[in-house]
């Protein structure tokens, strides 16, 4: 017989705030096509993307990450010494060691709060998520921020036709605390590494820095492969979240997928056949693909808008590099 102590956490966790950080100067396409043959008309009609956000010197990777941090712990009505634990997903904080999020729960104020990072590319805010849950429920933290964040400008090659417009900066932050009801439901997550090829950095850091090659690493993708895995399998893995959390589509009142292409969200919210009363997060217009950033950055301007409110039922799915993916069902802060 075992001799460990059972853990004592909550019953049930739930996304308690949210906060959203974009940068200051904000990026139409007609700067993307001084650098790029294309059109104004052909970025919109192919993405979506009207303008997005990129981040001076000053707004680094952590300093984005606690300004919506800050955000999200007052909208949670708690205080920085509350949060037991820092979760942040990105994949352009330029150091490898120590984690952004040790400075980040630093700075914050936290007491000795657990901080680490992820890396789960577009994916990363659901993994973060679902980690959160378990460390509440389980009983490690009583409070956790998840945190995704992306200086995505940083490695954007201005002159890949099939990518320059897609990517923008920012940073969006909840915080996953306790609950007497379930508000985060079952994850259903998991890799494609068969296919990891298909998003990807162009070359390793080393080939860089020995001279291997000339210009700077940058992502890439082969978009069509990425469109026809994000509108088939997706949409599969939607449903599987929507079953795992025992409701059906019309039982949702938000609908918020990552913000890649507006293409593929139309798409998804056709093969779901999600009713039209179900309000769909468009904020790729305005945003571009934030990556890690691009759910709970949707999520705060829907609250923010009164497009979406407290207590409504949200889908949420994440899907990019590795290809990873995830998606549960939540109520909203």
């Amino acid at each position: 017989m075992s001799k460990i102590k059972p853990s004592k956490g909550a019953p049930y966790a739930r996304i308690l705030g949210v906060g959203g950080y974009r940068p200051t100067r904000v990026v139409p396409n007609e700067v993307i096509l001084e650098t790029i043959d294309s059109s104004d008309e052909w970025i919109r009609s192919r993405s979506g993307i009207e303008t997005r956000h990129w981040a001076n010197d000053e707004e680094t990777v952590a300093a984005m990450s606690i300004e919506a941090s800050g955000k999200a712990i007052a909208d949670a009505g708690i205080t920085a010494e509350q949060i037991g634990g820092v979760i942040v997903s990105t994949v352009s904080h330029f150091k490898q060691t120590p984690a952004v999020a040790t400075e980040i729960a630093d700075k914050l104020g936290t007491n000795k709060a657990a901080a680490f990072d992820i890396s789960a590319g577009c994916a990363g805010f659901g993994y973060g998520l679902t980690l959160a849950k378990g460390m509440v429920v389980e009983g490690s933290a009583e409070y956790v921020l998840v945190i995704g964040v992306e200086r995505l400008s940083d490695l954007t090659d201005l002159e890949d036709r099939a990518t320059a417009f897609l990517f923008g900066d920012g940073a969006g932050a909840v915080v996953v605390g306790p609950s007497n009801e379930p508000a985060i439901g079952p994850t259903v997550w998991g890799s494609e590494g068969d296919k990891s090829e298909t998003i990807k950095q162009t070359v390793p850091w080393t080939d860089y820095r020995t001279g291997q090659v000339e210009k700077f690493p940058a992502i890439t993708q082969e978009g069509q492969a990425v469109f026809r895995w994000a509108v088939f399998e997706m949409a599969k893995v939607a449903q599987q979240a929507l079953d795992a959390a025992g409701i059906s589509s019309s039982d949702l009142d938000v609908f918020i997928p990552h913000q890649a292409n507006e293409r593929i969200i139309d798409s998804m919210v056709k093969t779901l056949k999600l009713p039209g009363s179900v309000t769909v997060a468009r904020d790729v217009r305005t945003t571009g693909n934030t990556s890690a950033a691009s759910i709970p950055l949707a999520m705060e301007r829907l609250l923010a808008t009164g497009e979406a409110k407290s207590g409504d039922t949200a889908l949420v799915i994440g899907f990019g590099a590795g290809l990873v993916y995830a998606a549960t069902v939540v109520t909203l802060p």
